[in-house]
């Protein structure tokens, strides 16, 4: 039960990280964004190990190095990749794209781990999904159609779907059976997400012109705050789900991020229509069956 409630709460803070991600990336590109969080997430994990004193059983170099390259490929290409598509398809459909990373983590994890999913898990898992894409997919009253599908935006969705699958995957195989802490996993996940995209922002040009915007003392308040929420908290909590519940379930249960944009909107004024409402309550009957399968 713990490992599905961190999962939960890991995906209600995102939900609010991500409508704020989607207003400061008006002002910074994927990378610097991507950089400026993961940076202020390692600090504070790493004050936090500093001052918790915890143990660092079953960290051998085999499960560093995993945990390193899981968050090359999850946190330092994936977070990019879905900021990148927030960027070009708004948090809306970039959501929508987000929910393959479920299907896609049981996938490899049925593949790589052998671990399977009991029918029920597999039906809840069914109607957890079902219940995001019906609520993301509707039309917002009064918005015009796009006539051509913006395919970049689209492949970073997918992209940024599978980087999370992938690094998913991979924290699982070692924190699984283990002593591994996720407070230490989530750091050494973060460590490589931020050394390689400074790696690629290097490799760009010199780095001081694209983090010029973060001068700003308001703007990096806002990526500070966004980071502590989105970076901080739930990528421990995510961390905890994937010690502590099965692959498809931890995943499946963070993509439910999109019903809890539904009282954030409401809360802007926006209108929650019934259909909305009614995807929610379908997603919540899959949680249910997740959690109890």
């Amino acid at each position: 039960m713990g490992g599905e409630l961190a999962a939960l709460t890991a995906a209600c803070l995102w939900a609010v990280a991500t409508v704020m991600f989607g207003r400061l990336g008006k002002a910074l590109s994927p990378l610097v964004l991507n950089l400026a969080k993961g940076t202020i997430a390692l600090s504070l994990l790493a004050l936090t190990l500093a001052l918790v004193g915890q143990s660092r059983a079953g960290l051998d170099r085999s499960a560093v190095g995993i945990l390193a390259l899981s968050g090359v490929v999850g946190i330092g290409l994936g977070d990019t990749a879905y900021f990148a598509a927030i960027n070009r398809l708004g948090p809306r459909r970039a959501l929508l794209l987000e929910t393959l990373a479920p299907p896609l983590a049981a996938l490899l994890a049925l593949v790589v781990l052998q671990e399977t999913l009991g029918p029920r898990a597999w039906l809840g898992m069914g109607l957890t999904l079902a219940g995001v894409v019906w609520v993301i997919a509707e039309r917002v009253p009064g918005a015009t159609g796009v006539a051509k599908p913006d395919w970049r935006g689209i492949v970073y969705g997918v992209l940024a779907a599978l980087g999370q699958a992938t690094g998913a995957v991979m924290s699982r195989a070692v924190l699984a059976d283990t002593e591994v802490a996720p407070m230490w996993s989530s750091l050494l996940r973060l460590g490589g997400g931020v050394i390689v995209i400074l790696a690629i922002l290097r490799y760009q040009g010199p780095i001081a012109g694209p983090l010029r915007p973060l001068r700003s003392p308001r703007l990096l308040a806002g990526v500070a705050l966004a980071s502590v929420l989105g970076t901080y908290l739930a990528i421990y909590l995510q961390q905890t789900a994937l010690k502590y519940a099965a692959t498809g379930v931890a995943q499946a249960l963070t993509s439910t991020s999109p019903l809890f944009v539904l009282p954030l909107a409401a809360a802007l004024g926006e209108r929650v229509s019934p259909r909305a409402v009614a995807g929610a309550v379908v997603a919540l009957v899959g949680v249910g069956i997740l959690v109890n399968g």
